[in-house]
């Protein structure tokens, strides 16, 4: 069965496009590092899913501040400034180089200076950007389903990260792996990640692993239409025989974590119901196996319906709190 916003994308048939686009992620996302603030597990480095594609979100510069987004629908890169000014970058089948050239000639007319590593992150090789020629490929109607599949993913991502009162990530694009992910941590440090990424610093690694983690998500690269993850770190005890899920979902040995093939929830009766029973389960797993608070650390995301149920003044009732309420909705 086909669900209207879940599409179909083969990862075989659009790899070189997949491969270029990872590159270009990179380089807005290590310049949206060179200017923003360090925030815990670097979190300031990511890009978060828009209406039309991939954003930096806001990064601060001087006593201003400009974005930069992906823009999949018209195939642009939108660089604006907070004085009013912008440009963009027509994205197209180019280099990876000739992307990287264009980036900065465009940042400079705007006045924008900034300097990156310009060295990829976890991928082997680690072609240097401004000398890669190999990577030049863009497949718009690819680009356009991927977008749709993180829009999606994203979607019910935030439908479950509403169910956590505890410190949890945004759900956000690391560019590094290029997957959407979303995290929640137990409250407790964890043993020291022992690195061992390519082409990554092990204390970048230690730094994002610094705390226990229950961590989720999608990345388009992995089996026959990408698939959703789970893993938790440190993997307590029993928690890879804990899921038995019938919905296809199993635990990879060598990726120590649990996966579910896109394929299936794209096809499933209840697309949204089975990615949520997924992500569930699977954070079950960690929280129990690894003995979390649950009661301080989980939240009933419909408990505001059931206080504005048992409040006596509402919305429309002329009153400030109503009013407010309304708005909030």
């Amino acid at each position: 069965m086909a669900h209207p916003g879940w599409p179909r994308l083969r990862a075989d048939d659009w790899t070189p496009t997949r491969e270029t686009v990872h590159m270009w992620t990179q380089i807005i996302g290590k310049i949206r590092m060179a200017h923003a603030p360090m925030l815990n597990h670097w979190w300031q480095v990511t890009l978060y899913v828009t209406p039309r594609g991939l954003t930096t979100s806001m990064i601060p510069y001087g006593r201003g501040a400009y974005d930069i987004e992906f823009d999949f629908l018209e195939h642009r890169l939108h660089i604006r400034s907070s004085n009013g000014t912008s440009a963009f970058v027509v994205l197209g089948a180019k280099s990876v180089a000739e992307f990287h050239s264009e980036v900065f000639e465009a940042l400079g007319r705007l006045g924008i200076e900034a300097s990156i590593r310009g060295i990829p992150n976890e991928v082997d090789p680690a072609i240097p950007f401004a000398e890669d020629h190999q990577h030049a490929s863009y497949d718009p109607e690819a680009i356009a389903l991927f977008w749709q599949q993180l829009v999606q993913s994203d979607r019910v991502l935030n439908e479950f990260r509403s169910r956590f009162r505890g410190k949890a990530s945004p759900v956000h694009f690391f560019w590094g792996g290029m997957d959407l992910a979303y995290a929640r941590f137990s409250g407790r440090e964890a043993p020291t990640h022992p690195g061992g990424v390519p082409n990554c610093a092990d204390w970048v690694m230690v730094e994002g692993y610094s705390h226990e983690l229950s961590s989720c998500g999608f990345w388009p690269g992995g089996g026959d239409e990408g698939a959703f993850y789970s893993y938790s770190y440190p993997e307590p005890s029993g928690y890879a025989e804990y899921v038995n899920d019938a919905d296809g979902a199993a635990y990879n040995n060598d990726g120590r974590l649990y996966l579910l093939p896109y394929e299936n929830v794209r096809t499933a009766s209840d697309p949204d119901r089975m990615l949520l029973r997924f992500l569930q389960s699977t954070y079950e797993a960690a929280a129990k196996t690894g003995h979390w608070d649950r009661a301080a650390l989980e939240a009933d995301p419909a408990r505001w319906r059931r206080g504005r149920q048992g409040q006596q003044s509402g919305p429309g009732d002329g009153s400030p709190f109503g009013r407010r309420s309304l708005r909030a909705e």
